[in-house]
């Protein structure tokens, strides 16, 4: 039994909405539609910040979006991993909030538009963020950035391919960034977690919300794979400091922070902050949800902390 409650006011609106109409399932929508209803989602996010600079590039096949705060040089930057499941989700969809983080954070923001399936499996996602991040840590400076001061984050999906970028890179042994960000992030492709059973039905981001995310870019991966589930690596240890933000009403609050605790089992550095009274997606609901903007407050004071 949902206890509406317990849920902040905007959000407890979107549930009721959900519920009443009830609860529509994104396997009767077509790929464009469920697409489009992100993209109609935007207004929720709140204002949009105007800041000094916002540029889009393409880079080696890649397109970034940078946001700059200022004239300012040798800021840190942030490259951004935008969710939506592995199949939706772009450089519109959270535009306000990293306009937030730029300004509020002092950060130069670099937005990855990476590819989306079922028009493109895996690993092309993953390919693309790795890519991205070599491509900052190459030519950031020319935007005002300290290539030594280097965050990875994202939501989401985008949470996930962070932490996998961040593990490809130690792999690599060429460099590291010097943090890393997960905002509920999806990290177990088997959707075991208790959690999925406690919230997987009535919050919107349903459990076959995310199922159906993971079936169009990974069908293709046993659920044990590696990189389709990060949440059971054994070589976390030597990862940067890791800020894990995770929500009380999500099917991923469970694994978010089993990772945590795994992190601080292999020595990591690592925080774990739960936001009360929302549900998956909060971080862009920043026009409705309180937490959703203490969540943004959060994210610029932590980069605010690396100057």
């Amino acid at each position: 039994m949902i206890n509406f409650n317990q849920l902040e006011p905007g959000i407890r609106r979107l549930v009721q909405t959900f519920i009443e109409s009830g609860r529509p399932s994104v396997r009767t929508q077509t790929l464009s539609e469920r697409r489009q209803g992100y993209v109609d989602s935007i207004h929720l996010a709140g204002e949009e910040l105007p800041i000094w600079s916002v540029a889009d590039y393409t880079m080696e096949g890649i397109r970034l979006r940078v946001y700059r705060p200022s004239t300012e040089v040798n800021l840190p930057m942030m490259i951004y991993y935008h969710g939506g499941c592995f199949v939706s989700g772009d450089l519109e969809t959270h535009d306000r909030q990293l306009r937030h983080i730029c300004r509020d954070g002092n950060v130069i923001v670099v937005a990855v538009d990476y590819r989306l399936a079922p028009e493109h499996p895996y690993p092309a996602a993953h390919d693309d963020a790795l890519h991205a991040a070599q491509l900052v840590r190459r030519y950031g400076e020319g935007w005002g950035g300290n290539s030594q001061q280097i965050t990875l984050a994202g939501d989401s999906a985008g949470g996930h391919l962070a932490l996998v970028t961040c593990l490809r890179l130690k792999a690599l042994g060429a460099w590291l960034p010097a943090r890393q960000i997960l905002i509920y992030p999806m990290l177990d492709a088997s959707l075991s977690s208790d959690s999925y059973t406690r919230y997987g039905e009535d919050y919107i981001i349903t459990k076959d919300t995310l199922l159906t995310g993971y079936e169009a870019y990974m069908a293709a991966l046993p659920h044990g794979d590696a990189e389709a589930s990060p949440l059971y690596r054994d070589d976390l240890a030597g990862l940067p400091d890791t800020h894990i933000l995770t929500a009380q009403f999500d099917p991923l609050v469970d694994e978010g922070e089993e990772l945590y605790r795994r992190l601080l089992e292999a020595g990591v550095q690592a925080q774990c902050r739960r936001y009360f009274g929302v549900n998956h997606g909060f971080f862009q609901l920043g026009g409705i949800s309180q937490a959703g903007r203490s969540a943004l407050r959060d994210v610029a004071s932590i980069m605010r902390d690396t100057e």
